[in-house]
């Protein structure tokens, strides 16, 4: 079974600051992005190659929040991040 997977471009730089926020910036743009704590989380997944299911089970297991509403936010925030270019596609087999 194939799954389709995200990670980040290699010219996106990611600082975080006292671990609730975070900036994106992307070196071929100059443009920035700040993320919440919640976007920092799926960030840091997608960095270490986690899939969408993955990245929804974190989420469930670090807040309050139903599986439904988590795997909304985690496909919101990835299809924002794909619409800016910051993350390519890889197929996982």
């Amino acid at each position: 079974m194939t799954e389709q997977t995200l990670r980040p471009h290699e010219h996106i730089v990611y600082t975080e600051f006292d671990g609730r926020e975070a900036v994106l910036v992307d070196l071929n743009t100059k443009r920035y992005y700040t993320l919440n704590e919640t976007a920092m989380l799926i960030w840091r997944a997608l960095e270490t190659g986690q899939t969408k299911d993955e990245i929804v089970r974190e989420l469930t297991g670090s807040y309050d929040v139903s599986i439904e509403h988590a795997a909304d936010s985690v496909e919101r925030l990835l299809t924002a991040l794909a619409a800016h270019m910051l993350v390519r596609s890889d197929i996982l087999s």
